[in-house]
């Protein structure tokens, strides 16, 4: 089954580089990377494939940095994101 996840704000720098780096880390490679804007809003879209399947990572403008595809995958690959970006209270 395929999903969506919002993992965090759009504009959040480190949390981009965060999922490029887990994607990496799991072998997915980019196919295709496109940014366009519509009025206000701006979208940069990422296609990747991972283990033959297809992932999309979008950063919409009001919508946050979400990623699609298949569902394992896919909680997968966020529940790294969350533990590479997990602050540690001190």
């Amino acid at each position: 089954m395929t999903v969506t996840v919002i993992l965090g704000p759009e504009y959040d720098k480190t949390l981009r580089t965060t999922v490029m780096d887990v994607m990496g880390q799991l072998g997915a490679s980019v196919e295709s990377r496109n940014w366009s804007v519509a009025g206000s809003q701006e979208i940069e879209t990422v296609q990747a494939r991972l283990a033959g399947q297809e992932i999309i990572i979008e950063a919409e403008t009001y919508i946050g940095l979400s990623i699609t595809g298949d569902e394992d995958m896919i909680n997968e690959i966020s529940e790294r994101v969350r533990q590479a970006t997990q602050t540690i209270p001190t």
